[in-house]
């Protein structure tokens, strides 16, 4: 089974110019999905893990698996407004502009190992910024993985103080 096969190339979305690399067909499949996973745990290796960070949206399909799997508890990041308990926040920049993330204030405590997980390495800002709420709650980030990395964007030389690493890139 090509993992690489389950992705879907979508043109001009979310917006003119944009290729959107779309993941729902691989969710759509028990045994790619349940592949993807293992691979997943793989890049974790052996490390333990407390919590699973992930980052809205699609973040949380293969998180809350991962945090599962590896036994750890589950946080997510989500958009201003979106969490019902208080919250801390980290605004980053966009290429127009910046956007803003936030986090339980309660979620993590001092000395959580944490894997943060989301689905793309784009640009950075966005795992930037979550990283940057976990450490500001005390967490130690063991890894960050991702599904999917897109090198042209760079978005590894954001986050080269942590260990980073993507199933596939393109």
């Amino acid at each position: 089974m090509r993992l690489e096969d389950y992705f879907r190339n979508v043109k001009d979305f979310p917006k003119p110019g944009v290729l959107f690399k779309d993941i729902t067909p691989l969710l759509a499949d028990y045994a790619a999905t349940e592949e993807c996973l293992d691979k997943l745990v793989a890049l974790v290796g052996n490390q333990p893990i407390d919590i699973v960070v992930s980052i809205e949206a699609r973040g949380f399909f293969f998180g809350i698996l991962l945090a599962q799997r590896l036994k750890a508890g589950f946080v997510p990041i989500r958009k201003p407004g979106k969490l019902p308990y208080h919250t801390l926040s980290e605004s980053y920049d966009l290429e127009y502009g910046t956007d803003t993330i936030e986090i339980h204030q309660d979620a993590i405590e001092e000395g959580d190992r944490i894997l943060l997980h989301d689905d793309i390495l784009a640009t950075g800002g966005t795992a930037l910024a979550a990283c940057r709420l976990v450490e500001r709650m005390g967490g130690d980030i063991v890894q960050i993985n991702f599904l999917l990395e897109i090198e042209a964007l760079m978005g590894a030389q954001k986050i080269d103080n942590y260990p980073v690493k993507s199933l596939f890139k393109f």
